[in-house]
């Protein structure tokens, strides 16, 4: 065990000039004594200022109203996203839309997605249309904080299907210790019982308060709390946002065609759903290493690559899941909601 940790002392150190957030696999970030003397908080201080730097940088392009909206609360909400006279055909052509589909269960929830490859945007053009819009992009881009272009899927999130487990996307957390983007276009209308989007308003920010409770979740021995907040996504609890000046969280109820743009490190969660049901959206995630000091040179975001990284990704995955983990399966040619269909 001692030669292995001299082996990896130096790769270790290495990933905290990374987006590496592990206190349960990297023992240098998940010190106590380093915390201690304020690597952690310092990790997220470090993060926080680059990522305001780099935002100044991209303000200009953004719609003021999303842009003031999003510095505000962490979110920001926009209805009728897509012209209405448009959002029909486009919804009808994506729910009918037929490719290779992914599913991961999570508690008592299935999560479907089917990539937005370059298949699904020959068969739907209005969806490229989309993606390419100039003021999303621009939200976009402000939002993950970089010149970058976003995982894009099809998702279809099934709430109760049957088993007893609790879904932990439900339990109030953070993604990381820095930010990141999170977008959902909701096609059908998300009602506050029906697993709505909740956020805790104005959590984005790394306020003295909040500065306080990361550097005391630092503290914490990695194995003696649970695995996902260890694993770098904190669960937060009611008095945790008490004590950082917090108001509760917030059911984001929304009409069809309302896109929603979030930054991760703020508390969010999966409200809980009342009964069984789908939730269906276009989803999609970008987080790049906080501390890169230029917008750009993300190579996997060029034209031609951008839209191919989906089923890359899930190719290596499977190639090596002994070593990186797969919780993706392949079910198959699905559309978004034939969930369980043979």
């Amino acid at each position: 065990m001692k030669i292995r940790t001299v082996l990896l002392a130096p790769w270790w150190t290495l990933q905290l000039l990374t987006s590496a957030k592990s206190f349960l696999d990297n023992p240098v970030i998940g010190s106590s004594r380093l915390n201690a003397l304020g690597l952690h908080v310092g990790r997220v201080k470090l993060a926080a200022r680059m990522t305001a730097w780099r935002r100044r940088r991209l303000a200009g392009q953004v719609p003021v109203a999303w842009r003031q909206a999003f510095d505000r609360d962490g979110f920001v909400v926009i209805e009728n996203v897509v012209p209405p006279a448009e959002f029909a055909a486009m919804r009808s052509a994506i729910l009918s839309y037929r490719g290779p589909a992914r599913e991961m269960r999570q508690g008592d929830a299935i999560t479907r997605r089917l990539a937005i490859d370059p298949a699904m945007l020959a068969a739907i053009p209005a969806l490229r249309g989309l993606l390419a819009r100039k003021d999303l992009t621009a939200l976009f881009h402000y939002v993950a904080s970089f010149r970058t272009t976003p995982l894009h899927y099809v998702q279809t999130i099934v709430s109760h299907d049957g088993h007893d487990e609790v879904d932990p996307q439900e339990a109030l957390h953070a993604d990381s210790f820095h930010s990141s983007l999170k977008a959902w276009l909701f096609l059908n209308p998300v009602l506050a019982d029906q697993g709505p989007f909740t956020f805790v308003r104005g959590s984005q920010r790394f306020t003295p308060e909040r500065l306080a409770w990361e550097r005391q979740r630092s503290l914490a021995e990695p194995t003696a709390i649970d695995r996902l907040s260890a694993r770098g996504s904190p669960r937060v609890a009611a008095q945790d946002l008490e004590a950082m000046n917090l108001a509760a969280a917030e059911a984001v109820a929304v009409p069809g065609n309302t896109l929603v743009v979030a930054d991760m490190v703020g508390f969010h969660a999966r409200g809980p759903a009342a009964s069984s049901g789908e939730r269906v959206e276009l989803w999609s995630y970008a987080r790049r290493n906080p501390f890169l000091p230029f917008l750009g040179g993300d190579l996997l975001s060029l034209p031609g690559v951008a839209e191919r990284r989906v089923n890359w990704l899930w190719r290596v995955l499977d190639r090596f899941e002994a070593r990186l983990g797969q919780p993706w399966r392949p079910v198959g040619l699905r559309t978004p909601t034939d969930i369980g269909a043979e």
